[in-house]
């Protein structure tokens, strides 16, 4: 059985959880959402990065961690040239030893503008780093 977290975001309109954790492990997705409002933060992929990974952010402080430990990070991008401001904006949120990634291309994200889409695995408490 898994909770799903409590973030303090305005919660998404379709049947999903933006967080949830089963004992130490906790798996999260997010896109570049404003977390007070909901709105879609738009601009260069750097912009959707650090919004969307400042989301990551809060939520695994709200399920009792940190950037710290996350182990595994899948990113869908919706344009391939887009990886380098990706990859700047992510190197601000994580440090060596990084998590495992996987960066995919797909052809379109469900919102309009959006570029970039993540999802994340953790395992608190149990990664030294």
């Amino acid at each position: 059985m898994f909770e799903a977290i409590d973030t303090g975001s305005d919660p998404s309109e379709s049947p999903v959880s933006e967080v949830v954790r089963a004992g130490n492990l906790v798996w999260s997705v997010h896109i570049s959402e404003d977390p007070v409002n909901g709105d879609l933060v738009t601009g260069d992929i750097e912009t959707q990065t650090r919004r969307t990974l400042g989301n990551l952010d809060i939520a695994i402080r709200a399920a009792g961690g940190t950037l710290a430990d996350v182990v595994q990070v899948q990113v869908f991008l919706v344009e391939k040239t887009d990886s380098a401001g990706m990859n700047k904006a992510y190197a601000e949120f994580f440090k060596e030893p990084y998590p495992v990634r996987a960066t995919v291309v797909v052809k379109e994200l469900l919102a309009e503008g959006l570029r970039i889409e993540i999802l994340a695995h953790a395992v608190l408490g149990g990664i030294a780093r």
